[in-house]
């Protein structure tokens, strides 16, 4: 029978995956940020420029662009996400590289806490500060006094948390990039309705603006490249209930994971015992 150490430490895996694994694809399907200041407004303004010529949708709707820029954000192998989102009032700073074959490597901070997170092979690695853990297992409740021996247990340490294990499915969610991909095509009417803005630039690289605007003041930009594939590079969701901001890179590019080694690691079937996997 497991202890009840261990049941702790699949609580906290249960918890991080509820906080981490949706607000991503939230963002995504809803598309995305927090309300523009009148210098950063100043600011997009300035940078604003005229598109390609000849302009790459020369002749399109802005809905149409929209359809191409999902089939080819779709189509990507790779990808790189970084960003904030807000879901259930509660913002998550995100930086992830994710591929086709359900690896990923990046960073995740909420409440001030901060996490790393990989994944390779079926087997998800997370390291957590100690204000990360003690968040995510004080939400779920648990006594102070074991939160601090669990928080012991991992200090320093990755939580290895296999194939089958507890929230392993939950996180792997996370790094599934055709799970992401898919649901920007899931409510095709929520892409219908868009307006093009000015053309402006995402890091260099030209791009059209789709807008969308609902009743209630909330705003939907999406930015697409009008360089090569027409991928989504940003959305940003002003307004509303859950504002958030996402810039999409690095697409197809290999995303490189570095396993941990053995001995800084925390097997979650282990941690009843409080040994190293």
């Amino acid at each position: 029978m497991a202890s009840h150490r261990k049941l702790r430490a699949a609580a906290v895996v249960c918890a991080v995956a509820v906080a981490a694994g949706p607000a991503p694809v939230a963002a995504w399907a809803a598309t995305p940020a927090a309300a523009p200041s009148a210098k950063a407004g100043a600011d997009a303004a300035a940078r604003s420029v005229t598109a390609p010529s000849p302009d790459p949708f020369s002749g399109l709707s802005a809905d149409e662009i929209g359809d191409r820029a999902v089939t080819a954000t779709q189509s990507a192998t790779s990808l790189r996400m970084t960003g904030r989102v807000v879901t259930e009032g509660q913002p998550l700073d995100i930086d992830f590289a994710v591929n086709d074959r359900d690896e990923c490597t990046g960073v995740m901070k909420i409440k001030g806490g901060t996490a790393e997170l990989r994944r390779t092979g079926d087997v998800t690695y997370m390291k957590g500060d100690e204000t990360f853990w003690r968040a995510s297992m004080s939400s779920q409740g648990m006594p102070e006094a074991q939160i601090d021996a669990t928080i012991e247990l991992l200090k320093g340490r990755w939580l290895k948390i296999g194939e089958g294990q507890a929230g392993s499915a939950d996180l792997s969610g996370v790094c599934d990039l055709k799970g992401l991909l898919d649901d920007l095509g899931k409510d095709e009417e929520e892409r219908r309705g868009l307006t093009r803005g000015p053309d402006a630039e995402v890091d260099g690289t030209p791009v059209a603006t789709l807008v969308k605007k609902k009743d209630g003041g909330e705003t939907t930009t999406v930015s697409v490249s009008q360089e090569g594939k027409p991928y989504i590079l940003k959305m940003v969701k002003a307004g509303g209930d859950e504002p958030g901001s996402l810039v999409l890179s690095d697409y197809d590019k290999p995303v490189r994971v570095v396993v941990p080694p053995a001995d800084e690691t925390v097997d979650l079937s282990k941690l009843d015992q409080g040994t190293p996997a």
